[in-house]
């Protein structure tokens, strides 16, 4: 249709415009986008095979629809990508509150407009993007909020009683007719506000104060919620359960490499960043692995869920450590360091709910914790494990190396270091280098130094070594004479001996 030309409801109708049911656009578009091999939900990966195939089940039953998720799942990404399977432009009539369709008028504002100005009725373009309506459900949202109330003042100005439905003020749900509504975690609200919406999914009347107002609205409802609050025991009213039409799960990404694609699409990082620091693959598996042991770890409630966003904060603290250290030494690029993985810890320990044993623990033990697993857990991907090692019979590869520390030298690895300490600090630990030459023979010098550091942190795991936390980096020294010495004096004091092995 010609959007521009098309300004009065005679001008509609000669264009063969017929009305159709919001329900009914987002089946057609869906099918339309099927048959085209087209996603509406451009950005959300990980669901290919799971969450969007019953998505789209969904739309093309015309079902209003619930997503059952922990938090950070995506569920309100792919409820405000559900506009894209909206049209473009709909016509409404001009100077309505509530989307009037020019041939199917809803209110009485419409309907009068119609009756007395006919094909002359003035209409608008509505585009899809305000089409769209999200509400978070909190305990004091009111039914005068949602469904609506008297609007005295309006009484007042239009010399109507209060017995006159145009009075009324109409609340979020009426206004978003002909739109997709969506409300966040539904069981938050009140009863008796559960009550009016399935009092709307079921017979489409408002209950406004005394008002018998029947409203056929034309609504796509879409409602979130949390599995562990959307239960018969939890506060959800049943009689709305029912009557929500499709419920589907949705979950956090399965495997590392979807993990990775979603964290680098939705981290921001600066033109600034890109250019002056280089991330390793490595690293970047690292902050993958943090989030998929905290999912799976005892101190930490599984319940409440670990967002995705705790990796996408996570990898831009990564970043900007690594980014602040090369601003203080005046350098032009820089690498991220394993020792910058202790940058991301206030992105951890704000993402995550404690259980109580994690309470006792601590957030920021609970966080090195993590960080410690997820070094572990990737190590026997690059190097062999000391028990492999010992399995097979073969001489220790890290003698060397365990031998140097254990002669009573330490190594001093401070948090803003330039590259060229770096670099001295590592080279002079012998046999290091020649550790990760002779397993990785491919990697360049930059990789060589971080792969160094890695193995550092990684003989610490399999308790070769010990490491402590100093206030201004890490210092790493043998196992048993740790076991024997005071902290020097640069070390935090307000750790216990034992917490000081991160």
């Amino acid at each position: 249709m010609n959007y521009i030309e098309i300004t009065t409801l005679g001008d509609l109708k000669k264009a063969g415009y017929k009305p159709r049911s919001i329900k009914d656009e987002l089946r057609d578009n869906l099918i339309k986008s099927l048959k085209n091999n087209h996603t509406p939900f451009e950005g959300i990966l990980g669901f290919d095979d799971t969450v969007i195939p019953d998505i789209q089940t969904a739309i093309l039953s015309r079902h209003n629809i619930i997503l059952l998720g922990l938090r950070g799942q995506a569920k309100t990404r792919i409820a405000r990508l559900m506009i894209n399977l909206l049209d473009e432009y709909i016509p409404v009539i001009e100077g309505t509150d509530l989307n009037d369709d020019p041939l199917l008028p809803l209110s009485r504002t419409g309907k009068d407009l119609v009756e007395e100005n006919g094909d002359n009725t003035k209409i608008r373009w509505m585009h899809r993007s305000e089409r769209y309506t999200e509400k978070l459900a909190t305990p004091d949202v009111s039914v005068a909020d949602l469904i609506g109330d008297v609007d005295p003042i309006k009484a007042a100005s239009l010399k109507l009683p209060y017995s006159d439905e145009r009075v009324i003020h109409f609340g979020l749900i009426p206004r978003s007719h002909r739109s997709i509504f969506v409300i966040n975690e539904l069981p938050d609200l009140q009863a008796r506000i559960q009550v009016a919406l399935f009092n709307i999914l079921q017979e489409s009347d408002i209950q406004i104060r005394g008002f018998k107002i029947r409203l056929p609205l034309d609504i796509q409802f879409v409602f979130t919620a949390n599995p562990e609050d959307y239960t018969n025991r939890g506060s959800i009213v049943t009689p709305l359960k029912d009557r929500i039409d499709s419920q589907i799960l949705t979950h956090y990404p399965k495997d590392m490499e979807i993990s990775k694609q979603i964290t680098s699409q939705e981290s921001v990082i600066t033109s600034d960043q890109l250019k002056t620091v280089k991330v390793n693959e490595l690293l970047k598996d690292l902050i993958e692995q943090i989030a998929f042991h905290a999912r799976e770890s005892e101190y930490i409630d599984a319940k409440s869920g670990v967002s995705a966003r705790l990796t996408i904060s996570a990898y831009e603290n990564l970043i900007s450590t690594a980014e602040r250290r090369r601003i203080i030494n005046n350098e032009k690029k820089t690498d991220v360091r394993i020792s910058d993985l202790y940058g991301v810890i206030p992105a951890i320990t704000g993402k995550v709910e404690l259980v109580y044993e994690g309470e006792q623990e601590g957030p920021f033990k609970v966080a090195n914790i993590l960080i410690s697993k997820s070094i572990k857990s990737l190590f026997e991907v690059y190097y062999p494990t000391p028990d492999s090692i010992k399995k097979e019979g073969s001489k220790n590869l890290y003698s060397n190396v365990i031998t140097w520390f254990n002669k009573g030298n330490q190594l001093d690895l401070l948090n803003n270091i330039s590259d060229k300490e770096y670099e001295e600090v590592l080279t002079g630990v012998p046999g290091l280098k020649e550790i990760v030459i002779e397993k990785l023979p491919d990697a360049k010098k930059t990789e060589q130094l971080l792969f160094m550091e890695f193995l550092l942190h990684g003989l610490v795991e399999f308790s070769l070594l010990s490491k402590f936390k100093l206030e201004r980096g890490l210092q790493f020294k043998d196992m048993l004479s740790s076991m024997f010495t005071m902290p020097s004096n640069d070390e935090d004091d307000n750790f216990d001996q034992e917490d000081k092995y991160l």
